[in-house]
């Protein structure tokens, strides 16, 4: 007979959960879970100064939006310790290194194994546990594989047709403990969805833990094991909690919270409401994010290219984002929506004549996507401005960090849901002419077909 399990650890006053996002779309799903469950969130989009935290001073879960994702580990060992410690010192029980939920990183660029290096020796956590999958976003983990959604068909990981083929870091092994090991030598063990639902999972931590295992990935494969997992977190995580993963990390703290009735269930939120007008940026290049762009040219969006070739030379790319700009402007003088694009889906010959155009000027990648991301930034930063618009998107997961740092807002809050993964948001700035806009940071896998129309209508019904 299973003995009865002790009653659940109760959730302290002041902020729960603290969290750094690798990059700013996959932050904003992690904030929207926490959000849209009663527990308000704000994401700040660089490190917030004492004032800035002492503003939000009432929130439940504290987010910091990054670029880590894209950056190599030399950035890494520059940047991110003094990230951890401002997370440490915040006093969370929950601490959470964020990641896609594809998970896309290697050993030289986005490197989640170095994160890792980095942030052990600061929060000392009994052992690390790491959520990568998360049902509500189509992503399944079986026996350590990851699992992703695509058009309506599930693909093991490095079989998927965005990311085995991903621009920067294509993923070409779908067992995420091995993918890790090529970025550190720290041990990962397994909880696996069998020892789960036998009611074992104790009996498989416990084993991983006593063979040097620091990190222990977490199969969730629906809400029961979702639930498993937010519970091995809470109640055998420790103090502090140190998590690796994705949004499901919160997903499954909150499915286990209300399970216990340590959380309510949610109401939903009230939706904003349409809008006449919105302006779009994109620099993503995933088949969804083409989709969209299609579907939006359908209904009426006024679609700019941007040669995004001309990022290499800077009078040329000046030139280019003037005439975007105010192509963008024109477009909304004619009563339409413009939308300003460098791709659509990786194979548009946009997508080839960028990289020969980068290769050819020998310029870093670092240096010629943060031009073009901060060039798709003060395109949006302008339009918005002289046409007096109040919502806007991003799309992209690496460009939205990049752009939105051009806004000149330093934090954001959910206001209403759109498709899981990416809420809209409310964005913040001290003083700044665009505190209070209302905008969308959209990933390049996330989304229905229309995704656009819906930002522009001001959400969806849950």
């Amino acid at each position: 007979m299973t003995a009865p399990r002790p009653s659940p650890r109760p959730l302290p006053d002041g902020p729960l959960v603290a969290f750094y996002g690798d990059d700013f779309t996959g932050s904003s799903a992690a904030m929207e879970v926490l959000a849209f469950a009663g527990l308000p969130t704000v994401l700040f989009l660089e490190q917030p100064a004492p004032h800035r935290l002492a503003a939000f001073a009432r929130m439940r879960a504290i987010g910091i939006a990054g670029t880590a994702r894209a950056q190599s580990p030399a950035w890494m060992e520059a940047n991110l310790p003094g990230v951890f410690r401002l997370i440490a010192g915040l006093g969370a029980p929950v601490a959470h290194y964020k990641v896609c939920s594809t998970f896309d990183s290697s050993p030289t660029i986005g490197s989640i194994g170095k994160a890792a290096d980095l942030a052990l020796p600061i929060f000392r956590p009994d052992w690390t546990p790491m959520v990568v999958a998360d049902p509500g976003m189509g992503r399944y983990q079986s026996f350590g594989h990851l699992f992703a959604m695509a058009g309506g068909a599930g693909y093991r990981l490095d079989r998927h047709p965005t990311m085995a083929r991903h621009p920067s870091t294509p993923m070409d092994e779908a067992d995420l403990g091995r993918h890790l090991a090529r970025q550190t030598e720290r041990r990962v063990g397994l909880v696996d969805f069998v020892a789960m639902k036998r009611g074992e999972a104790e009996l498989q931590l416990d084993a991983a833990r006593a063979e040097g295992a620091e990190i222990v990935s977490l199969d969730v494969l629906d809400h029961e094991t979702l639930i498993e997992a937010g519970r091995l977190i809470w109640e055998r995580g420790g103090a502090p909690i140190f998590t690796l993963g994705s949004q499901g990390i919160e997903a499954a703290l909150v499915a286990y919270w209300r399970s216990v009735g340590l959380l309510a269930a949610d109401a939903a939120p009230t939706p904003p409401g349409p809008v006449a007008r919105i302006a779009c940026v994109s620099g993503s290049v995933s088949p969804v994010t083409a989709g969209q762009i299609a579907h939006a040219l359908d209904h009426g969006f006024d679609g700019i290219r941007l040669d995004a070739r001309r990022v290499v030379d800077a009078e040329a790319w000046e030139r280019e984002t003037h005439r975007a700009r105010e192509r963008a402007l024109a477009a909304i003088g004619q009563g339409r929506d413009p939308l300003v694009f460098t791709a659509t889906g990786p194979d548009d010959p946009a997508v080839a004549g960028f990289l020969d155009a980068t290769q050819s000027a020998g310029l870093p990648p670092e240096e010629v996507n943060a031009r073009l991301g901060a060039g798709l930034g003060q395109i949006l930063r302008g339009v918005i401005l002289e046409a007096g618009l109040t919502r806007a998107v991003i799309s992209g997961g690496d460009t939205s960090g990049r752009a939105a740092t051009q806004l000149g807002i330093d934090a954001l809050t959910a206001i209403g849901p759109l498709d899981p993964g990416s809420p809209l948001c409310r964005a913040h700035g001290e003083d700044g002419p665009l505190d209070g806009l209302e905008i969308a940071l959209k990933g390049g896998q996330v989304g229905r077909p229309d995704f656009l129309q819906a930002v522009k209508r001001g959400g969806r019904e849950r």
